[in-house]
């Protein structure tokens, strides 16, 4: 596994900083963005527990929230303000925009809950800041018919077999026109909750990162001459 530096971040968004934990190494095959929903702790949370299998497989992470602990504290239906959230994942590909050593890596963004129609809105006004992306869940529909349509790379939905939102999921995936794949992972709720499921998940999102950011990699400079 390689050796990765954790360094602890907060990005700006409009009037707030959005906390995040960047996990990176110059042998990274790929940057993956983490966007979680609930403000939670970057080291010990199911997401981290999620990010930490995307680093096993190669990836460097950048795990970020979308609140603020105030709006968590005072405002929880910030978590369903999808264009407020869109907005602050633009900031990170703003931020992302300035930062050197992360600027020849190819991208990959995993999302969940509300935080995937607040992905799929962001990404349809700037697809070029990512090669790949995931659903795990969550409710992409509500980004609306247009940015699903306007989405170009390839996106994978990674879905529990026991989702009670399978059939808004399915419609939303229908809408996309990219390069696309379904995946249903075997006794799993919306919350990938089962013993295991979260692994699982983690696991059908590093393959398909591995599929599609790799391969993109620039190659390595030639060699000075001796």
């Amino acid at each position: 596994m390689m050796k990765l530096r954790h360094t602890a971040l907060s990005i700006p968004a409009g009037p707030v900083w959005l906390e995040a934990l960047l996990a990176h190494s110059p042998d990274a095959a790929g940057l993956v963005l983490v966007a979680q929903t609930a403000v939670g702790n970057h080291r010990d949370s199911r997401e981290a527990h999620f990010t930490r299998r995307l680093q096993e497989a190669g990836f460097a992470t950048l795990l970020f929230d979308l609140m603020t602990h105030y709006e968590e504290t005072r405002d929880p239906d910030s978590r369903f303000n999808t264009p407020l959230l869109g907005q602050r994942i633009r900031a990170v590909f703003e931020w992302l925009r300035h930062q050197p050593p992360l600027a020849h890596l190819p991208v990959g963004f995993v999302a969940s809950g509300t935080g995937c129609g607040a992905a799929v809105r962001a990404l349809s006004h700037e697809p070029e800041m990512v090669d790949a992306l995931v659903c795990r869940g969550g409710r992409p529909g509500l980004a609306g018919i247009s940015p699903l349509r306007q989405i170009p790379f390839p996106t994978r939905f990674i879905v529990g077999e026991k989702d009670e939102g399978l059939a808004n999921l399915r419609q939303a995936y229908d809408l996309l026109a990219c390069p696309k794949d379904w995946r249903t992972v075997a006794g799993a709720d919306d919350g990938f909750r089962e013993p295991g499921t979260l692994d699982d998940a983690a696991t059908l999102a590093a393959d398909w990162f591995h599929h599609h950011l790799i391969r993109r990699r620039p190659p390595a400079p030639p060699a000075a001459p001796a």
